[in-house]
C-alpha cells in the first residue's frame, strides 16, 4: 500500500531523473551498455548469412575463431594458442587453447574445429567464404593440435581464420546456431526481441569471467538517421556504431558525446547486373561510370566521409594503385559510348536500394546524374532481407544496385560467375588464381595491382568510394575500435 512516504520519495526520484543528464544517467550502470545499430542481423550464425550485421553481434562475443583481428589490422592468438607456418606456405600447424568449453557444456577441441571448417566448405555451405574452406583439408593431430593444409598458398590465411566466417562452432549445436547461437565467448544470447532489440549477457562458462566488463549489453536496432540522433540524446542508447553520417555535426561540438571516426577496408561500390542487356556491354557499363562524380556521391551519400576508389580495392590494403583515372567523370564521353553501343535513349534501368542511409541517399545523387546522359533510374527501396534474398542471392533481380562490401579480402568474388555481379572473365580467374598461388609478396602486390586495373577496365562494377563509418558514444564509453579492419563490436574491450 502506498504512503505519503512513498510517494514522496517517488516524486523526489522522479524529478531527479528528469534533472540529471544522459551522461549521469549512463554513468549510474557502469555494469551495461546500449549499442545501436542501424540494421538488424537476418540471424545469428555468420557462417550461414552474408550479413555483416550478424558479426556485429555475435563475432567475439559469443563465438570465437582461432584468431583474432584486433583494431591496428594484427593478427593475435585466440582459441589457437599458436602457429607455424610451413616454407611453402600451405600447412599451418595451430597448437589449441586448453580448457575452453562451449556454452552447452561441450569442450573445445581439435575435432570441433574439424567440424567447423569441414562443415564451412561442405557441399551444402551458404557460408560466404566456401571456397577458402573447400581449398583447406583439416588434420587432427590429438586434441589440442589440428593441421591445416591449404591447396593454394595465401598469407592472408591468419586473418581470413580471425573473420566471423571461420568461427568454431559445437556440432551438436551447430544447426540452430540461427537463432540459439552456442559458442565459447563471453556472452551468450539472453533474449531478442524481433525488429527492436537484442540482449546479450555474461557467460557462465566463460574461461576468464573478468575479461569482460560488462554484464549486459542491449543491441537497439534503428535505421532511421534523425532517430539514431534522437536515442543518444535522450539517454536510451550509449554507443552508436556506425551512425548515420547525416547525425555526426550535432555532436562534435557536445561534450558529452565523443565521435570517433577512422578507416575501413570497406568499398561502397554501385553494383551493375553484368549479365542482364545492355549492361552485359562494356561500353554500357563505362558509359554509367564516366556519368558519375565520385566526390559528389561522397558528398552527398556519406557527407564526405569517404575516398574516391577506381576499383575493387582501397588505399592502404597490399598491392593498391590508384585506379580512379580509368574512367574519370565525363559526361560528353559517357553519351558517346552510350550511342557506340547503340543504345537508345532514354534507357530504363532500375536501382535496388537496401535501408543503410549511404544507399538510399547515394541512389538519389548517382539516378540524378544518370538522368543527365538519358538513363531514367526508377528508384526501388527494399528492405535488408529481401535485398539479400533477391538482390544479392536467388535470382539476382536487380539491374543496378548500391552496398558496401566490407570484407577486406573479396576480390576473389569476381572470380565467381553464379556471384550477384554476374561478371564472369576467364581472363581475371586466371589471374585471381595466380595472385592465390604467389607467396613472393612483391610479386603478389604486383598482380593484385593487374587485377585492380582488369576490373576497372571492364568496368565489373561502379567503384564509388573508401568509406569512413563514425560513431558517436557517450563520454565515459572507452575501449571503442578506431579503425574498422573487420566490422565487429569487440564488447569484451568496452566498459565505462
Amino acid at each position: 500500500m502506498l504512503n505519503r512516504r512513498t510517494v514522496l520519495t517517488s516524486t523526489a526520484m522522479a524529478a531527479l531523473a528528469t534533472t540529471l543528464s544522459p551522461s549521469a544517467l549512463a554513468q549510474g550502470r557502469k555494469d551495461s551498455m546500449v549499442v545501436g545499430m542501424t540494421l538488424e542481423p537476418p540471424g545469428l550464425d555468420p557462417t550461414a548469412n552474408a550479413a555483416s550485421a550478424i558479426a556485429e553481434v555475435v563475432h567475439y562475443n559469443i563465438f570465437e575463431s582461432l584468431t583474432k583481428i584486433n583494431a591496428d589490422g594484427k593478427i593475435t592468438p585466440l582459441l589457437a594458442e599458436s602457429w607455424e607456418v610451413s616454407p611453402d606456405l600451405k600447412t599451418y600447424t595451430f597448437k589449441l587453447r586448453r580448457g575452453v568449453k562451449f556454452q552447452n557444456g561441450e569442450p573445445f577441441n581439435a575435432q570441433a574445429v574439424k567440424y567447423s571448417f569441414d562443415r564451412a566448405g561442405g557441399e551444402k555451405s551458404t557460408n560466404k567464404d566456401k571456397r577458402t574452406f573447400a581449398n583447406l583439408s583439416t588434420q587432427v593431430v590429438d586434441d589440442y593440435t589440428v593441421v591445416l593444409i591449404n591447396k593454394e598458398i595465401d598469407p592472408d590465411l591468419p586473418f581470413l581464420l580471425g573473420q566471423a566466417t571461420a568461427i568454431i562452432v559445437e556440432p551438436k549445436s551447430a544447426d540452430t546456431n540461427a537463432t540459439k547461437p552456442t559458442g565459447t565467448g563471453p556472452y551468450k544470447l539472453d533474449s531478442w526481441a524481433k525488429g527492436s532489440s537484442l540482449v546479450l549477457s555474461k557467460s557462465d562458462s566463460f574461461r576468464n569471467p573478468g575479461e569482460a566488463k560488462l554484464k549486459k549489453v542491449t543491441f537497439r536496432f534503428i535505421s532511421d538517421t534523425a532517430a539514431q540522433a534522437a536515442s543518444l540524446m535522450a539517454g536510451d542508447v550509449d554507443v552508436f556504431k556506425p551512425i548515420g553520417t547525416r547525425a555526426v555535426a550535432q555532436f562534435k561540438a557536445n561534450p558529452q558525446f565523443q565521435v570517433i571516426s577512422g578507416g575501413s577496408r570497406a568499398k561502397t561500390i554501385l553494383a551493375i547486373n553484368n549479365k542482364k542487356k545492355p549492361l552485359d556491354d562494356v561500353r554500357v557499363r563505362r558509359a554509367i561510370l564516366a556519368a558519375i562524380d565520385r566526390k559528389a556521391v561522397i558528398e552527398g551519400a556519406a557527407d564526405g566521409f569517404g575516398t574516391p576508389i577506381g576499383s575493387h580495392y582501397v588505399p592502404g590494403a597490399e598491392g593498391y594503385v590508384d585506379t580512379t583515372g580509368i574512367n574519370p567523370f565525363d559526361i560528353e564521353k559517357a553519351k558517346k559510348l552510350l550511342a557506340e553501343a547503340g543504345v537508345k535513349t532514354p534507357l530504363e534501368l532500375t536501382m535496388t536500394l537496401p535501408p543503410p542511409p549511404y544507399a538510399r541517399q547515394g541512389g538519389e545523387v548517382i539516378a540524378a546524374e544518370l538522368a543527365k546522359i538519358g538513363i531514367n533510374v526508377k528508384i526501388q527501396n527494399v528492405e535488408w532481407a529481401q535485398w539479400l534474398s533477391n538482390t544479392y542471392g536467388g535470382p539476382h533481380d536487380y539491374d543496378l544496385t548500391i552496398v558496401s562490401h566490407v570484407e577486406p579480402f573479396d576480390l576473389g568474388n569476381y572470380s565467381k560467375p553464379d556471384y550477384y555481379f554476374g561478371y564472369d572473365s576467364k581472363a581475371f580467374s586466371a589471374l585471381y588464381d595466380k595472385i592465390k598461388q604467389t607467396g613472393n609478396a612483391p610479386e603478389r602486390a604486383k598482380l593484385l595491382g593487374e587485377a585492380q586495373k582488369m576490373l576497372a577496365t571492364d568496368a565489373a562494377n561502379g567503384f564509388l568510394y573508401q568509406p569512413q563509418f563514425p560513431s558517436v558514444a557517450r563520454k565515459g564509453v572507452k575501449g571503442l575500435w578506431k579503425e574498422s579492419p573487420i566490422f565487429v563490436n569487440d564488447l569484451s574491450s568496452m566498459s565505462w
